[in-house]
């Protein structure tokens, strides 16, 4: 996902620095929208713990636990000129205590209920600023819950819900990440309720609305058209989408490696239809590629769409139907990346969604080192070392886990794709693919933690990682600061390397590393080595005096390196 309008003005300013750079705009969210004084126009802030326990604690009541939502029938009328709504809602609910006397519903208070029914019967109401309580007067199993409204839905986040034109048509689009589908959809807003949807979305006729899922029907009605979407496979609040404005849609027939049929097509505004084409062109080749590394496309029955939409601040990851703002379509590839990244999504964050928002690198790490394993299938290591390489950072502050400053910013993202790279290093590259083999096979259409995910990596691996995912997921900021320096004990044979562990904070990391020994004359030699105290010599057997030695010189490890030997 994106941030907002702070960047337009500047976006043909910063495409060259972004395309050089590697730095992609994926998920910006401000909280409050509230910009630091070192504000980085390609990154966004949120206190993520403030916000955690704030949305969980005030928003998400602890009885939503005994709630299980199984499906969205959603029918919205769309009136751009006015920038209204009319909406029912019927939501099919399991109700896991008999004892509940009340459904409390995400939904934002600005918006006019005409009327909520349980069970076909009027039901009483309370609302709070971000919550609806239908007060029960029997115990039930399951609720179907039927509600009307109409209004304008507030536009938070990245742009929950915008009414705006292109080309002088109207343009309606939706972001719900991560909390807002409650700005226009009375819901269960966590991303571990997963539940069917079925969405009726009508518009004007000379539009084209577009949804999750597989397209059921088109009905033309006077000047109206209504587009029917329904989903065959459990979807998140925040994986919901709509968009709705003229578009021109191109379908390409792929196959998935099960010999399905994918169906992938693609929409775009018409000044930009041909350019989009070119774009997106490589769209097979990144299916079949993620296939092959993970596991069969898990949306085979529904499809894979990419729409464009006016969020210019990057892309989001809807399921089966991937938004991309009009600003990254160039006719050139320049944003390929992001492309591979929001596709890789559908395995790691749409298939397999996390079950709070404090395990979300989950999502993004495995996203963004999926553009650099795609590239690694292309041209080789040396690409996903450069991939690598563009997104390597002091990364200061903040744990990936439950990080207490930032969210959605390049921590969440590039230290949790270099974590994972240090990963595969750790348990070695046979287990790692199939540890992320087994991960998604176990958890697919439903969610998972951190902890599950360390879970499933022991057992294949057949190592505990509590070490590794403390200093690198729970507790560890920041990366290694290696120092070092080195001599050649010519009477012993053995080369002498003392290391020193000095950055501040997580003090003693434990990690293998690969050091490259010369002697010159183009003579090489690898030995990896093991370190686990914050100093520590290593004596390395050989038989004649090095010229110089290298650390990670394949680059497998997140730190910085200090030689002694220089000063």
């Amino acid at each position: 996902m994106r941030k907002n309008n702070f960047l337009f003005l500047f976006v043909s300013i910063i495409i060259a620095t972004l395309i050089v750079s590697g730095f992609y705009l994926y998920k910006q969210f401000t909280y409050n929208l509230v910009y630091t004084a070192d504000y980085n126009p390609i990154a966004f802030v949120v206190n993520a713990k403030n916000y955690e326990e704030k949305y969980v604690y005030e928003y998400n009541p602890d009885i939503q636990q005994k709630l299980d939502v199984l499906d969205y029938d959603i029918d919205i009328e769309l009136n751009p000129q006015e920038k209204k709504i009319k909406a029912k809602t019927i939501i099919t609910i399991k109700l896991n205590d008999e004892n509940l006397t009340t459904i409390p519903l995400n939904f934002y208070n600005n918006l006019i209920i005409d009327s909520i029914k349980v069970n076909k019967k009027d039901v009483k109401y309370k609302r709070e600023d971000k919550l609806i309580y239908l007060l029960l007067e029997n115990k039930i199993d399951t609720a179907i819950v039927e509600i009307k409204y109409r209004g304008t839905p507030k536009n938070l986040g990245f742009g929950s819900f915008v009414f705006t034109e292109k080309e002088k048509y109207p343009l309606v689009y939706t972001m719900n990440e991560p909390v807002f589908a409650l700005t226009w959809l009375p819901c269960v807003d966590r991303p571990n309720d997963k539940a069917l949807m079925q969405i009726k979305i009508t518009n004007d006729s000379a539009l084209t609305s577009l949804s999750n899922g597989k397209l059921i029907s088109v009905i033309k009605r006077g000047n109206k058209k209504t587009f029917t979407w329904k989903t065959f496979y459990p979807i998140s609040t925040y994986l919901i989408a709509i968009y709705s404005g003229k578009y021109i849609s191109k379908e390409v027939k792929t196959n998935s490696i099960t010999n399905d049929e994918i169906n992938l097509s693609y929409y775009l505004f018409p000044s930009d239809y041909e350019k989009g084409l070119t774009d997106f062109a490589d769209h097979p080749d990144y299916i079949n590629t993620f296939e092959k590394l993970f596991a069969p496309y898990p949306f085979t029955k529904e499809k894979y769409s990419v729409a464009e939409f006016l969020w210019q601040d990057g892309a989001m990851e809807h399921q089966t139907i991937t938004g991309i703002g009009s600003n990254f379509i160039t006719g050139k590839k320049f944003f390929s990346d992001m492309l591979i990244h929001e596709l890789a999504h559908h395995w790691w964050g749409d298939a397999v969604s996390p079950k709070s928002w404090k395990d979300i690198w989950l999502n993004e790490g495995f996203a963004t080192y999926s553009e650099a394993l795609y590239w690694e299938r292309k041209a080789g290591y040396d690409a996903l070392k450069s991939t690598l390489q563009s997104k390597f950072s002091s990364f200061d502050t903040g744990t990936l886990y439950n990080p207490a400053g930032e969210l959605f910013t390049r921590l969440i993202y590039d230290k949790s794709a270099w974590v994972l790279h240090m990963l595969r290093k750790e348990i070695g590259d046979s287990k790692f693919f199939e540890s992320l083999k087994l991960y998604f096979n176990t958890y697919k259409y439903s969610n998972a933690s951190t902890k599950d995910f360390q879970l499933v990596c022991e057992k294949i691996s057949g190592k505990k990682l509590d070490y590794f995912f403390d200093q690198w997921i729970y507790k560890g900021e920041g990366i290694i600061n290696l120092a070092y320096d080195w001599n050649y004990d010519s009477a012993n044979k053995k080369l002498v390397i003392n290391f020193e562990q000095q950055q501040k904070g997580f003090e003693i990391y434990k990690f293998p590393i690969d050091i490259a020994i010369d002697f010159g004359n183009g003579k090489r030699i690898f030995k990896n080595v093991y370190i686990d105290k914050k100093s520590q010599r290593i004596n390395i057997d050989i038989n004649e005096t090095p010229q110089k030695i290298e650390l990670d010189p394949n680059k497998c490890l997140l730190a910085k390196y200090e030689s002694r030997n220089d000063e």
